[in-house]
């Protein structure tokens, strides 16, 4: 399928349509109008907007997390690190609720109704994160409610990747959502540099008495990412406009640009979406997101399965396959501080003559593997060449992984609204990244890597084979009604 393309002879007019595929090669196609050049703009300026909203809801999660803990110690000493945990699960919690709710708002109502009250959430929250040291008791409870309500705000990406895959055409859709999934990688990692830069307030800062605000390196991160999000609701009310678009790129309507709608019928809109095919992508989607968060132009389907194929490879490297034992933490056998087991009453006579007294002022904490892990005792140490050429395959299949998964899910679903859809594509990711986290401490801490590892991988399989089986159903909505042919998707 040929992109639209500017008539050069009124390309400057600033009115005059842009011609179809069709005209534009020299064919007499009846004049089908595609879009017009103030359409065209406008409806750009609104997808970066869309880019802009979902770098500021990565950045709200990550602006924050190296502070949480200093911070939670600082406004309730009593807080252990169990409630840490629930702390950090909360902003996925809160997303994983709101997502089909903004999703299922933005199918009934204009997509800015949803995305201002959204943002408008994550500001009030980050104003709470901020106000948390106030109250005389149940500081901890309030810090953990902001950053649940932070999470829930954080569900209106599935309403920017809904208007997203509404707005573009099936060429525009595989780079427009890659670019969104970069925003986001973004804001993730440009969150924790502006707490860095951050710090140099202090810990005390400047105090505000009359509002009682206390400016500093753990609050100042948020008020500024609350600011963030109030020139993002400007923004809404000042360029954002609603457009969508056919698969072939024709204006379909234009609710909130000059109030028209267009002569354009919706004709895809007939049809069944394939729901198996549906549920496929929403289980790969939660598998990739599950592995990455234990971690830490060919078509897309075959993408997809490439990268899943690097994820797999990955984790199968980092399996212990070595003989070396890897080292112990001594220093727990001599404080006594570790359960006598058979193991380590054997041990015992070997331990005490590696142990190396250290000096009474050392500030050094103990290294190497837990003995209170007994698996510590019978495998094998991943190696440090392990672990990097497993990270690199990883950080490579996740982010192909996660765009295919986007843009195969929007093409399937087609013309009709996706908001409910993509809500319950982020609630699945949402809960890969409550489970990911729990998975590790579980497993992990029990188990061990060769367990962990390999369960991994085995699900991994499982993503290939439930790929395979849908495979052929993994196409566009418009290639399915035999409106477009596949190769030009």
């Amino acid at each position: 399928m040929a992109a639209a393309v500017f008539d050069p002879e009124v390309a400057a007019e600033g009115q005059e349509p842009l011609l179809s595929p069709g005209e534009a090669d020299g064919e007499d196609s009846g004049r089908d109008v595609v879009e017009t050049q103030e359409h065209y703009k406008s409806r750009w300026r609104s997808i970066w907007i869309m880019y802009l909203t979902m770098f500021l809801s990565s950045v709200g999660f990550s602006i924050v997390i190296m502070s949480v803990w200093p911070y939670l110690q600082k406004i309730d000493p009593t807080a252990d690190a169990s409630f840490l945990g629930w702390i950090i699960a909360s902003y996925s919690i809160g997303q994983m609720i709101a997502s089909p709710l903004f999703g299922l708002w933005s199918n009934y109502r204009p997509r800015r109704e949803p995305l201002v009250i959204s943002t408008a959430i994550s500001v009030a929250a980050n104003c709470l994160y901020a106000y948390v040291r106030v109250p005389h008791s149940h500081n901890r409870y309030y810090m953990l409610a902001a950053r649940a309500l932070v999470g829930f705000g954080a569900g209106n990406v599935a309403v920017v990747r809904s208007y997203i895959a509404g707005a573009t055409s099936l060429m525009e859709r595989t780079s427009t959502m890659a670019n969104t999934s970069a925003c986001q990688a973004v804001g993730f990692i440009l969150g924790p540099v502006f707490q860095t830069c951050f710090t140099l307030i202090g810990e005390e800062g400047i105090t505000w008495k009359l509002v009682q605000l206390q400016l500093n390196m753990y609050t100042a991160p948020v008020l500024f990412a609350a600011l963030l999000g109030v020139i993002n609701i400007v923004l809404f009310f000042s360029i954002f406009r609603e457009h969508q678009v056919d698969d072939m790129g024709r204006q379909c309507k234009s609710v909130s640009f000059e109030g028209e709608e267009s002569d354009v019928p919706d004709q895809d809109a007939e049809g069944n979406i394939d729901h198996v095919a549906v549920v496929a992508i929403n289980f790969l989607f939660f598998v990739i997101l599950f592995v990455f968060a234990v971690f830490e132009t060919t078509g897309e389907r075959a993408i997809l399965h490439g990268g899943l194929l690097i994820v797999l490879v990955g984790f199968f490297i980092l399996l212990p396959w070595g003989k070396k034992l890897p080292n112990i933490q001594w220093q727990e056998i001599k404080n006594n501080s570790i359960p006598r087991t058979a193991a380590t009453e054997m041990l015992m006579p070997f331990w005490s003559l590696q142990a190396k007294p250290l000096p009474s002022n050392h500030t050094v904490e103990p290294v190497g593997c837990p003995v209170t892990q007994s698996w510590c005792l019978n495998t094998p140490m991943i190696y440090l060449a392990q672990y990097i050429s497993s990270d690199i395959l990883i950080g490579l299949g996740y982010p192909v992984c996660n765009v295919m998964s986007y843009t195969l899910y929007s093409k399937i679903l087609g013309p009709k609204p996706q908001g409910v859809y993509m809500g319950w594509l982020t609630a699945s990711g949402s809960g890969a990244r409550i489970l990911g986290p729990v998975f590790v401490s579980q497993i992990y801490t029990h188990l061990g890597p060769r367990w962990a590892f390999s369960l991994i991988c085995g699900v991994v399989v499982i993503s290939l084979l439930l790929l395979e089986i849908v495979y052929k159903r993994l196409i566009a909505f418009s290639v399915r009604y035999g409106r477009m042919q596949e190769e030009n998707c």
